[in-house]
């Protein structure tokens, strides 16, 4: 029968979730709360939907973006009453753990990387460096913490404290989330879940941080039947973000321009929190 005439099945509006949360570059705008709420309020305006499913595959980022998109998931899903589903890939770690933590059910690939429930902070120092090459550091700061954790100058034991203090703050609220949205379902010892260490997706459901393994369309058919229909939705791209930073010379050569220092240290830290879970 011509496509109108069949009787339509339950739709589910999909949102994928991916990549390095709150790294942008000029090439790439990267995930974070400015980037997917077009599509997330799309998705939960669609007639008539069955649920929203998330698609993830992120090692995490930055925890203030994070949270903002895992606290606009909420309040769409409740303003709609309407269940979310996520679903991991290959990673939903740290901050893209704290993404699937957003849909009332969790499922992972058997293979998945998931959990990581902790914060990291990674930099340089390059005071001996500086030193050897015969460069003199000048700082003037108003405020003695102004210069905190420079790393053109030694590592002091009381900025180190402060920053531990900060991290063990944002452990705290991401730990408090943990602890709400998995509340009854959590089998594994805290002391070992929140030290941020991170497990396929078998040994997640065993610890209770996920619901079930499978696959998106396997686990909404189970759910929703045979006719389900799955709708990627997607956030339309600007021109503005459409323009390369490249510029093409009269001989016809690709040059890049003003963006590649900034696309280039975007990729490098992005490239860094993936090589973290091995991918």
């Amino acid at each position: 029968m011509p496509e109108p005439w069949r009787e339509p099945g339950p739709v589910v509006p999909v949102v994928r979730l991916y990549g390095a949360i709150g790294i942008s570059s000029p090439l790439r705008p990267g995930l974070s709360y400015a980037s997917v709420t077009g599509s997330l309020e799309k998705a939960f305006s669609i007639n008539g939907a069955a649920a929203v499913a998330l698609s993830i595959n992120s090692p995490g980022g930055s925890p203030v973006q994070s949270n903002l998109i895992f606290k606009r998931i909420r309040q769409l899903a409740e303003e709609k009453n309407i269940p979310v589903y996520a679903f991991a890939e290959d990673v939903a770690a740290s901050g893209g753990y704290m993404l699937a933590l957003a849909g009332d059910e969790i499922y992972a690939d058997p293979s998945s990387i998931v959990g990581s429930i902790g914060v990291v902070s990674a930099s340089f120092g390059f005071d001996k460096l500086i030193e050897k090459i015969g460069v003199e550091r000048r700082v003037h700061t108003a405020g003695k913490s102004k210069s905190i954790l420079d790393p053109f100058q030694p590592e002091k034991a009381a900025d180190v404290r402060r920053l531990k203090e900060l991290q063990a703050d944002i452990h705290e609220t991401f730990t408090d989330l943990v602890r709400t949205r998995r509340e009854g379902k959590l089998t594994g010892k805290e002391s070992d879940i929140f030290t941020g260490a991170f497990w396929t997706g078998k040994r997640a459901l065993e610890l209770g941080l996920i619901d079930g393994i499978g696959d998106m369309r396997g686990i909404l058919t189970e759910k929703f039947g045979d006719k389900v229909k799955l709708k990627l939705v997607t956030q339309p791209v600007s021109l503005f973000r459409r323009a390369l930073p490249v510029s093409r010379s009269a001989g016809g050569n690709i040059h890049l321009t003003d963006g590649w220092a900034d696309e280039l240290l975007a990729t490098l830290e992005a490239r860094a929190i993936w090589t973290r879970f091995g991918l």
